[in-house]
């Protein structure tokens, strides 16, 4: 496993990290809670050093999950995320409608009984538009929870294909990460985030680099989900077909088998020099183990990395 330092933080994290969703249990179905944990252990002994979670996963299911795992550990970067308290997502309504202060503080207490631990290293407001940025009262909370030293780092994690809001926020001086989804069919935090973070040194974890499946190759047009699981959602209408159909064309382009498709994903990511680290969501030992290996691989060379960018797919699948 190789690391990454987090932007300008003190922290050097694992270039592949656990995305800890699917083991909060309620939107992602089928899982099991022993295995989640077997997971986590499996992370930790393959160099896996960095588990994003958040209060939302499964109402704090997922947190126990990790603090449950780790108990003793003082070798794990733990990042979680305070929900909207409205729970719309993606954000809607006013700063005082979506992260009060009194509220942020008291679900940061909540996360930390979650996880057993005095202070958590990276704390994510869990969706963000850039119209909060200078709201006296965001400013207050977020000082208020660093001098508390319950929280050593502040993130903002982007819920949709909108990188562009949040560079007032990463402007602001008071945020050193930001979560967003980047993976082969969404590019677009290349155009203009990429840059200003790697020119301000502010850590980007990219989330959904399967695209929610469709990358893995295991998402076609007869795949059926379990009621009430996420994907329904995610996948509804002719959506798993295109999807299918556009992962056909990009093996085809790429001269690879489908079942390399997942590594291919990961180093795609971790290509970019302004990822920090690209979080899977994983649920089972032998997932761990395979995305683990992944990092020794290293970037994509150069004549892939080039016909990977051909496939850019501008679509926005959360609406």
């Amino acid at each position: 496993m190789r690391y990454r330092k987090l932007g300008r933080t003190a922290l050097n994290v694992s270039e592949i990290g656990f995305g800890a969703w699917g083991i909060g249990g309620k939107q992602w179905l089928g899982g099991e809670d022993q295995a989640a944990l077997r997971a986590l252990r499996t992370a930790r002994d393959n160099g896996i050093n960095f588990y994003d979670t958040a209060l939302a996963y499964g109402d704090g299911h997922s947190e126990r999950l990790i603090g449950k795992a780790f108990a003793v550990a003082d070798d794990v970067v733990i990042a979680s995320k305070v929900p909207p308290r409205n729970r719309i997502w993606p954000a809607k309504g006013s700063i005082r409608e979506v992260f009060p202060k009194e509220y942020v503080l008291s679900s940061l207490d909540e996360t930390l009984r979650n996880l057993g631990r005095d202070a958590v290293d990276l704390y994510q407001f869990h969706v963000w538009t850039d119209g909060w940025a200078g709201d006296e009262e965001w400013i207050e909370t977020v000082s208020q929870m660093k001098s508390s030293g319950k929280v050593r780092y502040i993130g903002v994690s982007l819920g949709e294909h909108t990188p562009t809001d949040s560079l007032k926020a990463l402007g602001s001086g008071l945020v050193d990460t930001v979560q967003v989804i980047y993976n082969l069919f969404d590019q677009s935090p290349e155009d203009e985030l990429f840059p200003y973070c790697l020119e301000q040194n502010i850590g980007v974890l990219a989330r959904v680099p399967f695209d929610e499946g469709s990358l893995t190759g295991k998402v076609r047009p007869d795949t059926i989900f379990p009621d009430g699981d996420f994907r329904n959602f995610y996948f509804r209408g002719d959506r798993k077909q295109e999807s299918w159909e556009r992962v056909q064309q990009l093996t085809a382009s790429l001269g690879i088998r489908t079942e390399e498709l997942p590594g291919i994903a990961l180093r795609f990511c971790l290509s970019d020099a302004a990822v920090s680290t690209v979080i899977p969501g994983m649920r089972s030992p032998e997932h761990v183990a395979s995305n683990a290996k992944v990092s020794d691989a290293g970037p994509l060379p150069a004549l892939m990395l080039a016909a990977a960018r051909k496939h850019r797919w501008v679509r926005n699948y959360y609406q």
